[in-house]
C-alpha cells in the first residue's frame, strides 16, 4: 500500500519514487538535471527545462499507481530565480546555490557577520539566496521596483515549483529553506526585519513561511501536497530522525556532521562556530534544529588517488599528519589559509600511501566534531552515509576514533525518503543499519589522532593572526 509520493529536486539529478506503509521507496525514476553554464563564478541552468524533466519523473513515477498519494518536495538548498508574476516566465536563470556572485556581498557586509550569524545560525558566504540577490539588485535596480510592485517574484526552486503548479495561488516556502536564505531568524522562525535592511531586501517581497509538515496544498494536477523542505534536512530526517542520542556523518562531494540539539532555545549559545540547520518545523511550529560541522572539498582532494585500494592495515601506517580540503577548512573554523597540508614531505611516499593520508585526514576531522558535539551534550550513536562511507577505510578509522556505536547507512536515496516520510507522518522505518565491528588493534590509530589534534591545534594558533 502506498503511503506517499517524493519528489527530490536535486543539483544533479531529479528523483520521485513510491513510500510503502513500511518505509520502502519503490519505483524510483530519476533523471539528470539540465546542463549548469559556468563562467566566471556564475553557474546557471535553465529552469524551464528543470520543471519539465521534474514534471516527467513525477508522472512516470505516478503511472505505477492508480493513487494520488500525498507528496512529499525536498529541494536543493539556496538555488533561486526570479520571474514575471503575470505569466511565470523566468526573468533569470535557475540559479545555483554553487554561483559565488554573492562573494561582493560578503566581502561589503563582513562587519555584520556577528549579527547575521546570531539571527541565522549561519555564516556569511556567497552560497546563499540573500548574498546574490544584493548583487544582482545592485546591477539590476529595476528589478527591484518591479518585485516591490509585484510585477516580479522572487523564490528558491521550491517556492517557483508550488507557485507554479498552483498556478500562482501559493506564494510560500518552508521554515528549513527560508533558514538557508540569510533572512530567516532562525529563532523565530520569521523573516527579519534587520536582516532586510542590511541586504537591502524588503521583506515584502518574499514568499510566505509556511510549516515543512501538513501543507494540505492542494495541486493543479490533483496532488495533495504534504510536505516541502531542504533535501539536507530531508536526507537527516530519513537517517536520524530527531534522535539527539544519534549523529549524521554524510561524506560524498564534501562532508557533513550533523546532530539534533535537544533544546533548540540554547542551540546557539553552544557549539561556538558550528552551523546551526532548522531541520523542519512541524504543522504545530516545533522546530527542529540540529548542529552543524562541514569537511569541505573531500572528493577533490581524494580524486586523483587509489582511495578503494587502502585497506586496514594502511591506518597510521607512518607518523604524516594531513589536512586534506583543498577549499579551506569548514565549520566550525572557516579558514581558507588552511585546509590543504602535510606535516611532512611526501615525496617518497607512494599514491595509495598519500591516499591513505588524505583518508586519514577526513578521519580525524570527523573525530573532532564528533568530539566537541559529545563534549556538549552525550551522545551513543554516528551513522554513516554518502557515496564514500563505503570505503572499509573511512568506515573503520571513524569507528576505532570514536566511542560511540557506528553503523553503516545502506540507504541510497535518502533525501527522497525523508520527503516521503515527512508527508506520510510516518517515523523512520524500514532502515538498514550494519554495525561496524573495530577489526584491528584500535590502539595505533587512536594515539596518532592524539598526536594530529596537537598538530593542529598548533596549526591553528600559528595562523590566528592571519
Amino acid at each position: 500500500m502506498i503511503a506517499a509520493i517524493a519528489l527530490d529536486l536535486g543539483s544533479t539529478s531529479i528523483k520521485a519514487g513510491l513510500l510503502g506503509r513500511e518505509g520502502e521507496l519503490s519505483h524510483v525514476v530519476s533523471k539528470p538535471v539540465p546542463p549548469i553554464f559556468s563562467d566566471g563564478g556564475r553557474y546557471e541552468s535553465d529552469t524551464l527545462e528543470y520543471i519539465k524533466s521534474a514534471e516527467q519523473v513525477l508522472a512516470q513515477c505516478l503511472s505505477q499507481t492508480n493513487k494520488l498519494p500525498p507528496l512529499g518536495l525536498c529541494s536543493q538548498r539556496s538555488s533561486f530565480l526570479i520571474w514575471n508574476a503575470s505569466n511565470g516566465e523566468p526573468i533569470t536563470p535557475l540559479i545555483s546555490w554553487q554561483d559565488t556572485r554573492g562573494a561582493a556581498s560578503c566581502d561589503a557586509l563582513r562587519a555584520k557577520e556577528p549579527l547575521i550569524t546570531s539571527l541565522t545560525g549561519l555564516r556569511l558566504t556567497p552560497y546563499y539566496f540573500a548574498t546574490k540577490l544584493r548583487v544582482i539588485f545592485m546591477e539590476f535596480p529595476e528589478w527591484l521596483a518591479k518585485l516591490k510592485n509585484g510585477k516580479y517574484l522572487a523564490g528558491t526552486l521550491d517556492t517557483y515549483l508550488i507557485w507554479r503548479w498552483t498556478a500562482g495561488k501559493h506564494f510560500v516556502t518552508d521554515a528549513s529553506m527560508a533558514a538557508r536564505t540569510l533572512l530567516m531568524d532562525i529563532h523565530r522562525q520569521q523573516w527579519s526585519t534587520e536582516l532586510g535592511e542590511i541586504f537591502g531586501i524588503p521583506l515584502g517581497i518574499l514568499p510566505q513561511i509556511m510549516p515543512s509538515t501538513g501543507l494540505a496544498i492542494r495541486l493543479d494536477s490533483g496532488l495533495n501536497l504534504q510536505a516541502s523542505g531542504a533535501d539536507q534536512s530531508a536526507a537527516f530526517i530519513a537517517s536520524v530522525g530527531t534522535d539527539s542520542n544519534a549523529a549524521l556523518v554524510n561524506l560524498g562531494t564534501g562532508g557533513f556532521v550533523m546532530r539534533v540539539v535537544s533544546r533548540p532555545e540554547n542551540a546557539l549559545q553552544a557549539n561556538e562556530g558550528y552551523l546551526h540547520t532548522l531541520l523542519y518545523q512541524d504543522s504545530k511550529a516545533n522546530a527542529y534544529v540540529a548542529v552543524e560541522g562541514t569537511i569541505n572539498s573531500i572528493a577533490a582532494a581524494l580524486a586523483n588517488y587509489p582511495v578503494t585500494e587502502c585497506g586496514i592495515a594502511d591506518l597510521a601506517a607512518n607518523d604524516i599528519f594531513c589536512l586534506a580540503e583543498p577549499s579551506g577548512l569548514g565549520a566550525p573554523y572557516f579558514r581558507t589559509d588552511l585546509g590543504f597540508l602535510y606535516s611532512h614531505s611526501i615525496k617518497n611516499l607512494s599514491r595509495r600511501q598519500i591516499a591513505a593520508l588524505l583518508l586519514e585526514g577526513v578521519i580525524f576531522r570527523v573525530a573532532r566534531i564528533l568530539e566537541d558535539f559529545h563534549r556538549e551534550s552525550a551522545f551513543e550513536s554516528v551513522y554513516l552515509s554518502g557515496g564514500l562511507s563505503t570505503l572499509l577505510f573511512l568506515q573503520q578509522g571513524i569507528a576505532q576514533c570514536l566511542p560511540m556505536k557506528v553503523y553503516l547507512l545502506h540507504e541510497k536515496d535518502a533525501s527522497l525518503l525523508g520527503a516521503g516520510l515527512l508527508a506520510s507522518g510516518m517515523g523512520i522505518s524500514g532502515r538498514v543499519l550494519e554495525p561496524i565491528v573495530i577489526a584491528d588493534d584500535e590502539s595505533r590509530l587512536i594515539n596518532k589522532y592524539q598526536r594530529w589534534k596537537i598538530w593542529f591545534d598548533d596549526l591553528l594558533s600559528r595562523h590566528s593572526d592571519l
